[in-house]
């Protein structure tokens, strides 16, 4: 592995950081200060980077980053990185591979779960601790880490370090810090190394850049454990505009099933029939329980592929043919 430091002049970074020292944490008025925080900033890099883990399915191609959060393997990542996934490769920054299980996710929020299935070696798999969203300011600064591009075996991580720049609904958090492909599901910290935030999109530029707030899997801790997945991803650009649809937007968990709440006109499920109400119970006589086995049934499949989808609407059991279509074709931008 090549070792890595994180050094604020070649970043450019130093008239920004003798600038903000009116910002909450931690101001910095000399390069005292500033090689300070280098000091800092460098520890922080050192104690996460072995947590910090890349994610990659073979059944359906997902990937993205992940961070683990405590000894026995739990990791936290981007709700949209799992999606149609029931199972990960973990790839940790020395290369050695580990196999994990998806558990649950808040699809608005863009936050997930998984769980490390293989025994840790040592009794303990490198980890990190969770911290606290909800206290942070326009101005504090963060470190970003992420399998940017993908794992590659010659680098580690790659090191972003900015600032917070704005809030936002549902607990997400902006910051100047540049994400690419890859990086999505990563973690940010604070400067005291404790994960803040979840990596979630690109902004419209690469200074203003998404993050799910750790406080939104705090609120929902229990619920990601149990393996419930719950909410629907925004247009953001979170999604493979080819990935395959039929074109709903789901309710809850109904009566060993997934009800739909809202059909797209002219979709897939439009076309075939299905309505507002309906509980899907199969696809190609598969079970769908809930959500997260629903996306992972279909993400089996390619647009253009034609699957068999038993609903029940009342009491009446029905069978219809569904032609799935092309994300970026049928769901609207939000």
């Amino acid at each position: 592995m090549m070792a890595r430091t994180t050094n604020f002049l070649t970043l450019g970074l130093v008239p920004m950081l003798l600038l903000s020292a009116v910002q909450a944490s931690p101001p910095v008025q000399s390069l005292k200060d500033l090689a300070s925080l280098q000091t800092k900033v460098t520890e922080v890099v050192k104690k996460v980077t072995p947590a910090t883990v890349s994610l990659f399915s073979a059944r359906n191609g997902a990937s993205g980053s992940g961070i683990i959060v405590s000894k026995d393997g739990l990791i936290l990542t981007a709700g949209h990185v799992v999606r149609g996934a029931e199972e990960m490769t973990v790839i940790f920054p020395n290369g050695k591979q580990a196999r994990a299980k998806v558990l649950g996710a808040h699809y608005t929020r863009d936050a997930a779960m998984a769980q490390i299935i293989d025994k840790p070696p040592g009794g303990s798999w490198p980890h990190v601790e969770v911290g606290h969203s909800r206290s942070l300011e326009s101005g504090d600064l963060v470190i970003a880490l992420g399998h940017a591009g993908g794992f590659d075996p010659i680098r580690n991580p790659p090191v972003r370090f900015g600032r917070i720049i704005a809030r936002g609904p549902n607990q997400f958090i902006s910051t100047d810090c540049t994400l690419i492909g890859g990086d999505s599901g990563g973690p940010l910290f604070d400067l005291d190394g404790r994960v803040v935030g979840i990596h979630s999109s690109i902004g419209a530029s690469l200074s203003s850049n998404n993050h799910a707030g750790i406080e939104g899997f705090h609120q929902d801790w229990e619920k990601l454990k149990k393996g419930i997945t719950w909410g629907r991803l925004g247009g953001s650009g979170l999604d493979d505009p080819d990935a395959p649809v039929i074109g709903i937007i789901t309710g809850d968990s109904a009566r060993g099933g997934v009800s739909i709440r809202h059909v797209f006109e002219g979709g897939p499920a439009s076309q075939a029939g299905l309505r507002a109400g309906d509980v899907i119970r199969t696809i190609n006589q598969r079970k769908i329980p809930n959500l997260r086995i629903l996306h992972a049934a279909i993400a089996r499949y390619k647009s253009g592929d034609t699957i068999r989808v038993r609903i029940t609407r009342g009491e009446n059991s029905l069978i219809r043919s569904i032609t799935l279509g092309r994300r970026g074709d049928v769901l609207p931008d939000e």
